[in-house]
């Protein structure tokens, strides 16, 4: 690596702060922090365009949240951040305009885009622009949570409301009405409709063709002896065929509780000898968490499972060689303790992971640790069908190779130089200074009944739901 590349990057000083008079130093932090700004609104366009073309995905990598966490060093929370507020100024002009000319804080703007619509863009403005960045966070966050407020308001109706009636109708059939919430109602469609799925597979395998009478034409099917397995009935008979099944698996089985017990399993990891000794742990840890007092260690073990995990060698637990593809658990739990997590360089992926062979066992690979790796479902989907490949170098240093050939860095190269950011803000052609990001606010309290008010009026208007009061604190 060039050690010479960070050096070279470094911006140099030709004015020590120490030395600079207090107006000065002042004046310089605003004024480039108003040009970071501009800085900063150049910056979200060019995510907006690169998430657009969608190139993070040459690199194998899930978003471009992800490129940003992998080229940029930007935390992955912070790159979701601003490829949200990217996308969100395409809708709001005046919003991105006050932020190319650094008049409007990033943070400002972060806040005002989680609310914003065309319709409220002038109104959060003018708070934002008489106020300061925690008055804007504040609006934000009590509106927020009065949208909440009504979503539960809405969700509790929804429950409460729901019911099931039946009846029987003159012809003696039955007539069954539900009222369910939306996601309970997702629940029994799926279930209705895999069991629908499920007997027309099984019909198909099992019918045979239907005869074909003399008087009839090739179209027309002679009607199966048994309407319910008639292919020609209408998808709401199926359906209700389908409602029968289900109940008659319910019935025909036990009840399975809905929470299984691997839900709740928790892992941790810890060395032998300090469960057996008192002294300090060289490894105690919850699995994907933090440090655990061995102490706590020791009680736990007093009533669960232990999983002993060593270094074997040969024809052992962790090599099953090519007896079978299929991975023992004793080799998946040493794979995800060596691994950690998916191994694709820039992926922070540690949950959902699936062990690949990177010699394929169809190809005389071996179910051994020494060919075995930890991959998310979307790695593990490039390596298969996606063109990516992956070499084990015999240091156990792992390379992947992206399509086209070429290698996939762990850690990206930094810029050889860092242009500064004058001229960013030159390109963009505004003129800061340290005025420019300064807020007209000027001591007073802010209203917030009446600020959260007009927004809701604002948005109401929008939606086109009706207008609810705000309650004074």
């Amino acid at each position: 690596m060039d050690t010479n590349a960070f050096s070279n990057a470094a911006p140099r000083l030709d004015i020590d702060p120490q030395t600079l008079p207090i107006e000065a130093l002042e004046d310089e932090i605003t004024t480039l922090s108003a040009s970071i700004t501009v800085a900063t609104w150049r910056l979200l366009m060019l995510i907006a365009e690169l998430d657009r073309r969608g190139k993070w995905g040459s690199w194998g990598l899930a978003s471009c949240a992800h490129w940003l966490n992998w080229k940029c060093g930007i935390a992955l929370g912070a790159a979701r951040e601003k490829v949200r507020v990217a996308h969100a100024l395409a809708g709001l002009p005046k919003v991105s305009d006050a932020l190319a000319r650094g008049e409007l804080s990033y943070s400002k703007a972060r806040a005002i885009t989680r609310v914003a619509t065309p319709e409220s863009e002038d109104y959060l403005l003018m708070i934002a622009r008489h106020g300061t960045a925690a008055h804007v966070e504040k609006l934000v966050g009590t509106y927020r949570r009065i949208e909440r407020l009504h979503e539960a308001a809405r969700a509790n109706r929804h429950h409460a409301q729901r019911a099931l009636h039946w009846r029987y109708d003159d012809d003696g059939s039955m007539l069954i009405t539900v009222r369910l919430p939306a996601e309970q109602g997702a629940l029994v469609l799926k279930a209705i409709t895999a069991a629908a799925d499920f007997a027309r597979a099984e019909r198909d395998g099992v019918d045979r063709e239907p005869a074909q009478a003399k008087d009839v034409s090739a179209e027309t099917s002679v009607p199966s002896s048994n309407s319910f397995d008639n292919a020609e009935s209408p998808a709401a008979a199926r359906r209700a065929d389908a409602l029968c099944h289900v109940a008659e698996q319910f019935l025909a089985r036990e009840a399975v509780s809905s929470r299984q017990a691997e839900r709740f399993q928790v892992v941790i990891h810890v060395d032998e000898q300090t469960l057996a000794d008192d002294g300090s742990a060289q490894c105690c840890h919850i699995e994907h968490g933090g440090a655990l007092a061995p102490e706590t260690a020791r009680r736990l073990a007093c009533d669960a499972s232990v999983v002993t995990m060593g270094t074997l060698s040969g024809d052992s637990p962790l090599d099953i060689g090519r007896r079978s593809r299929s991975i023992p658990p004793a080799t998946r739990r040493a794979l995800e303790f060596r691994d950690q997590g998916c191994r694709f360089p820039g992926c922070l992926n540690h949950r959902y992971v699936d062990a690949h062979h990177i010699r394929h066992w169809a190809d005389g690979g071996h179910t051994n640790m020494d060919n075995l790796v930890l991959l998310c479902r979307h790695h593990h989907t490039l390596l298969h069908e996606g063109g990516f490949t992956l070499e084990r170098r015999d240091d156990g240093k792992l390379l992947f190779f992206r399509p086209d050939g070429r290698l996939v860095p762990h850690v990206p190269k930094p810029p050889l130089a860092v242009p500064a950011i004058e001229s960013f803000v030159a390109r963009c052609g505004t003129g800061v200074s340290a005025e420019t990001c300064h807020s007209r606010w000027q001591g007073e309290r802010m209203d917030l009944d009446m600020a959260v008010g007009g927004l809701m009026r604002l948005n109401d208007a929008h939606c086109g739901t009706g207008q609810f009061a705000v309650c004074s604190s």
